[in-house]
């Protein structure tokens, strides 16, 4: 797409609704991984996800791009599928049976600061201003403050390194993934998000094969959990990313990323009384100046109207 950013009421909605579905499925996973390992898991939801939205991109005539599309369009459309899902999945599954959550939690926030330099050299209309880049450091820095001690402290095991370079790595094909789906040409949203999931699913079916064997047998309270999952944080939510994305574009999408720590802690508090940190009202009001300062021009053209 070659056409500037269009954010609306609606982007702002979309992003809302994103960061409070993501900020929850922390907690839905951890009862999932109780009758279920992380790669199956991962394959369950994406694969739950994929036979849902088959359904309705049918139903709907199967549409997908609005014209003829070189085959450099085909090949970026299966790095988007991997990078999507598929590959920060596998990575953070790995990754964060070796490091912190606090440390998980922050390198998920670190997607925001990766797209922003990505989508200055790649994407039309996305450039990296002084303020867009403080507003984003700013809110980074809310994270951190939100999470606490455990940000960057180690957690003792052998393989942390290389844990941390997976979660890591998680985030940049995050970034990488929003990128790449801001760049293609003129897609139906539905047709889009259905081919990203069979892609990702082809991606995750025969990695969790190969790594964790042959997929368990779970129990009934494990698969309502797994399709809940594929229902809402990955079906519903990766056509409400692949929206966003594509109209008000991947600086803003990214913005999500602050808000899943909030929601993630606020959640726990309210649903298993886990204890609110005391600097829960600092990290929200740097998060908020962080968002407002780097969306200025965005949200004075929205009040303006």
């Amino acid at each position: 797409m070659t056409d500037s950013p269009r954010i609306t009421a609606a982007s702002w909605v979309m992003v809302a609704i994103l960061g409070f579905t993501w900020g929850g499925t922390f907690l839905v996973t951890e009862i999932a991984l109780t009758g279920i390992t992380p790669f199956w898991l991962a394959a369950g939801r994406i694969c739950f996800a994929a036979i849902l939205m088959i359904a309705i991109w049918t139903a709907l005539g199967a549409p997908l791009f609005k014209g003829p599309v070189p085959l450099s369009t085909w090949t970026s459309l299966g790095a988007i599928g991997g990078f999507s899902s598929a590959i920060p999945f596998m990575l953070l599954a790995w990754g964060q049976q070796y490091v912190t959550s606090g440390f998980a939690g922050v390198s998920m926030a670190s997607v925001a600061l990766i797209v922003l330099p990505l989508a200055h050299l790649l994407v039309p209309g996305e450039r990296m201003t002084v303020r867009r880049s403080l507003g984003f450091v700013i809110g980074f820095v809310g994270v951190c403050i939100l999470i606490g001690g455990q940000a960057f402290e180690a957690s003792g095991a052998q393989l942390e390194t290389a844990g941390r370079i997976a979660c890591i790595g998680a985030a940049s094909c995050y970034g990488i993934s929003s990128i790449l789906m801001r760049r293609l040409p003129p897609v139906d949203p539905i047709g889009l998000s259905t081919v990203l999931l069979l892609i990702a699913a082809l991606i995750v079916l025969p990695a969790a094969w190969v790594v964790e064997g042959p997929p368990p047998l779970p129990d009934t309270q494990t698969v309502v959990v797994i399709a809940f999952l594929g229902l809402i944080p990955t079906a519903a939510a990766n056509m409400l990313r692949v929206l966003v994305i594509r109209s008000a574009g991947p600086v803003f999408m990214s913005i999500t990323n602050y808000q899943v720590p909030v929601w993630s802690v606020v959640m726990g508090a309210a649903l298993l009384n886990e204890p609110l940190p005391p600097s829960l009202l600092w990290a929200m009001l740097l998060i908020l100046a962080g968002v407002g300062l780097s969306q200025y021009g965005a949200l004075q053209r929205l009040f303006a109207r």
